[in-house]
């Protein structure tokens, strides 16, 4: 395909396919489209080790790193913040109501031991150090979501000549960003897995175009929802420049998600992808659960803790929920989730991440040729 975007990155196709799965990275990026590696959830040392392994499998093909550094944090302006001086932070209420949870659906919460010195969840010197880590690699585009990228990062995208992109879910937020010197918007609608705002893809991806055209030109990449070739051909007819992709990746056979989930994907309809601050402290978009009920509608509920202090309790709470899940707890599959969007009511099957792009570049090749008919008659 002949585009900007395709130019600017080195790719065939404008499908951008965000994973924490080193494996659908290289499988996307060799097949066509372009892999980003979410790489939040990395200390410097293992995110080396990953990359290495997509330089090695992804056939020369260009691909991308993601980090998180939310502008708002209940812990922002406080310096060398751990993960061990936040635990001192939790309240014992909210520990018990976990604990005893669990405990209802026959499962031990295990609490995993961390260094002295483990920078908090969504630390952003340890954001930008991965970076660092990063710029040794081929890579061809930075991402940041939850906020502008501080100055630090985008300086260090011009340096690296690196094209630095930006999630927003208001056109606000988009005019923040081309402020700020971003190359690439992700214009991401409520229906996205994940961190998320309330406005509808199909009406943001048109509202951003509109309000950045004045400014500078900048691409605007379509997200939330989208899971075939059809939804991308829309949105780039609504002035898309591509595709930013995540929940369809998670039902491939590559994804870091476990078979339960995705027997509860394919089971699932939209409307059990729900928004929930029972995991991170932020609104975050789900698969319905136990979990996501308790907290958020539940008469015993202490509520959400802000970001980052959520996360401190769902880490070690998921991560039990998964292993007596996979252990045979049968009722622990009612509390098993993750980060999905409404767009999980489209699955209805296991596939290659390779098959799935394959599908996409159909799917968008059969539409084209719909509208082009339609426009010639």
């Amino acid at each position: 395909m002949k585009s900007p975007i395709c130019a600017m990155l080195g790719i065939d196709f404008p499908l951008f396919a965000f994973s924490h799965c080193r494996d659908v990275v290289a499988a996307v990026s060799r097949a066509g489209g372009f892999g980003v590696l979410g790489a939040t959830v990395h200390s410097p040392e293992t995110l080396e080790q990953e990359l290495k392994w997509i330089d090695a499998h992804a056939g020369g093909r260009p691909y991308g790193v993601d980090v998180l550094i939310p502008e708002n944090m209940s812990t922002a302006g406080e310096k060398e913040v751990t993960w061990k001086s936040l635990e001192r932070r939790v309240p014992p209420a909210h520990r018990d109501f976990t604990s005893s949870l669990l405990k209802k659906y026959g499962i031990e919460l295990t609490i995993t031991e961390v260094a002295a010195n483990q920078p908090q969840p969504f630390d952003s010197t340890r954001a930008l150090e991965l970076l660092e880590v990063s710029f040794n690699h081929p890579i061809r585009l930075i991402a940041n979501a939850l906020g502008v990228p501080p100055k630090a990062m985008i300086e260090m995208g011009q340096k690296h000549g690196v094209p630095v992109a930006a999630l927003v879910g208001a056109k606000e937020h988009a005019i923040r960003q081309v402020a700020a010197g971003v190359d690439i918007l992700v214009a991401q609608g409520t229906e996205a897995g994940g961190h998320c705002g309330e406005d509808s893809t199909m009406v943001l991806v048109p509202e951003v175009i509109k309000a950045i055209r004045p400014i500078r030109d900048v691409p605007v990449l379509a997200a939330g929802g989208i899971m075939t070739g059809r939804q991308m051909a829309a949105c780039m007819a609504m002035g898309a420049a591509g595709a930013w992709t995540g929940s369809v990746w998670l039902a491939t056979v590559e994804s870091e998600t476990s078979e339960i989930f995705r027997e509860k994907m394919i089971a699932a309809s939209s409307r059990d992808a729900v928004r929930s601050k029972g995991r991170t402290g932020k609104p975050a978009r789900q698969l319905r659960s136990v979990w996501t009920d308790a907290w958020d509608r539940g008469p015993d509920s202490p509520g959400a803790l802000p970001m980052p202090l959520q996360s401190l309790i769902s880490r070690d709470a998921f991560a039990s929920i998964d292993r007596s899940a996979a252990a045979g707890n049968i009722a622990a599959r009612d509390l098993v989730s993750y980060f999905v969007g409404q767009g999980v009511g489209l699955i209805d099957s296991v596939k290659s991440a390779g098959a799935v792009v394959q599908e996409f570049k159909e799917d968008f090749a059969d539409t084209a040729e719909h509208l082009a008919a339609l426009a010639s008659e």
